[in-house]
């Protein structure tokens, strides 16, 4: 779209989101109507969404209050077919045309709601790591398409609820092998491209998802803890002669590698340098097939036959400061890919760098878009709420190219590739006016039956106690990770 002329670039956009908010309400199964006027209220009102029942003061809203909380509680969304619609849209590609996926988990804390089901413990962090917390809440588990370069935009795929007995591997590995499938039966890849690279933080077993998805055209990358301890590959019969010339049965696993004692390291197969331009040089060493030693406990403790040999390359990323000349501790990654080249280790760390753009997004949602303020009872009109919220951001993502910079006086000027999702929400009330709007207009004011006179629902709502503290000692402090107690 980039190299057309800028007319046919806004045509393509307009005719790219209404074609959206076309398929969009049709994934809508009940109160269809509400829940589209939804969205667009949540996109046109001014500043932050501060309360669910203002929004039916905005003019994109034309029903009641009551309309609003009966579309969120009793409301309808094929999520499937809507999932299938978010992987069909123009996505943001690295050099090459490389999908880079990140997935995290963000809390929706529900502290004081106990007629609220299916609540757990999610693992938050106040202002200092001594005032880190377990608050009731329901987590929820993102994947989001990166884009290259400093931005706070994110294309995001998939939501999905974790429950009390999930766990938490798991429902990651079947989530981002659902994602990887509809991207490849959407088009999005095809044999002889790049495989689909997918960034996470140290609180996800990075290991064992390579293992489950090891079929799929993917490669994991991760940051793992720095007091770890990995084995290297082990060594060849001509190695192993020279070493023990007595004989005997050839060892599983290599030497061990400390990560906190640099006297066990061996010479890095790759080293890199780079300079930024936050950091000063960023140096990275990579070794190949570097893997940790598995024992039957965890997620291997149902493994059936030998615990398998997860090969892969480990990177140490070193930058001479962070922000404000602060003292930069280095950096541990563990790819799932072997055999890599210094473009490959380059790449692994700078989108590792880019994951942190789905923390902005979480902070739009909740800030901004309000994905947090309702306090719905249920689980399931969380997650209906959950999928508009992420509609909306899509809508925003796609009206990129039609928005305006309508900055505040005290606001620098910003380029229109530059703007943030926050200002591009404030045009989008005028974008909308040229966009499909499939809703139907609403019936008049007291048509609908009501509650019966006289009549009140005394019956109380029943209670639910807090699900477990899903976490495993590895993922302390991820935030809001949730994992089964061990």
């Amino acid at each position: 779209m980039a190299s057309l002329p800028p007319d046919d670039v806004r045509r393509e956009a307009f005719a790219e989101a209404s074609r959206f908010r076309g398929a969009f309400y049709a994934c809508l199964t009940a109160r269809r109507d509400e829940l589209f006027e939804l969205v667009d209220a949540v996109l046109c009102a001014e500043g932050p969404v501060k309360s669910p029942v203002d929004l039916t003061l905005v003019p994109e809203h034309r029903r009641g209050h009551g309309a609003l909380y009966g579309a969120l509680n009793r409301g309808g969304v094929d999520v499937e077919r809507l999932r299938a619609v978010l992987a069909g849209l123009p996505l943001p590609r690295f050099e090459g045309g490389r999908l880079v996926l990140a997935v995290d988990v963000s809390p929706w804390l529900r502290s004081d709601a106990p007629c609220s089901a299916e609540r757990l413990f999610c693992h938050v962090y106040g202002r200092a790591k001594s005032a880190s917390q377990f608050i009731p809440g329901w987590p929820y588990s993102f994947v989001a398409v990166l884009e290259p370069g400093a931005t706070s935009w994110t294309s995001v795929l998939d939501v999905v609820r974790l429950g009390p007995e999930d766990d938490a591997t798991a429902v990651t590995a079947a989530q981002l092998r659902a994602v990887a499938e509809r991207l490849i039966s959407a088009g999005q890849w095809a044999p002889g491209d790049p495989d689909i690279t997918i960034v996470m933080d140290a609180g996800y077993d990075v290991t064992r998802l390579a293992w489950v998805l090891r079929d799929l055209p993917v490669e994991l990358v991760g940051r793992v803890r720095g007091d770890r301890v990995m084995r290297l590959p082990k060594p060849s019969p001509e190695e192993y002669a020279l070493a023990y010339p007595q004989g005997g049965r050839p060892p599983k696993h290599g030497k061990e590698f400390r990560f906190a004692k640099p006297e066990t390291w061996p010479e890095a197969a790759i080293t890199t340098v780079t300079d930024t331009a936050n950091y000063g040089k960023a140096e990275a060493q990579a070794w190949d097939r570097v893997h940790p030693r598995l024992t039957h406990r965890s997620a291997w403790l149902e493994h059936d036959g030998e615990l398998p040999v997860v090969e892969g390359t480990l990177v140490r990323l070193k930058v001479e400061h962070l922000s404000k000349e602060r003292e930069a501790p280095p950096v541990w990654l563990w790819s799932s890919r072997t055999g890599a080249a210094p473009a490959d280790v380059d790449l692994w760390w700078q989108v590792f760098l880019r994951r942190f753009d789905l923390e902005h997004t979480f902070r739009f949602a909740k800030q901004t878009l309000g994905w947090t303020t309702p306090k719905v009872r249920t689980p399931e009109a969380a997650d209906r709420w959950t999928w508009l919220v992420v509609l909306a951001h899509t809508q925003l993502r796609l009206a990129r190219p039609l928005a305006a910079d309508l900055r505040r006086p005290w606001e620098k000027p910003a380029r229109p590739e530059r703007l943030t999702p926050a200002r591009v929400r404030r045009g989008f009330r005028n974008i909308r006016a040229h966009l499909l709007c499939p809703a139907r207009v609403p019936q008049p004011r007291g048509t609908g039956p009501g509650r019966p006179p006289g009549t009140r629902n005394r019956r109380p709502a029943p209670r639910y106690d807090v699900g477990k503290t899903v976490k495993r000692p590895e993922t302390l402090k991820a935030i809001g990770r949730p994992g089964r107690s061990w």
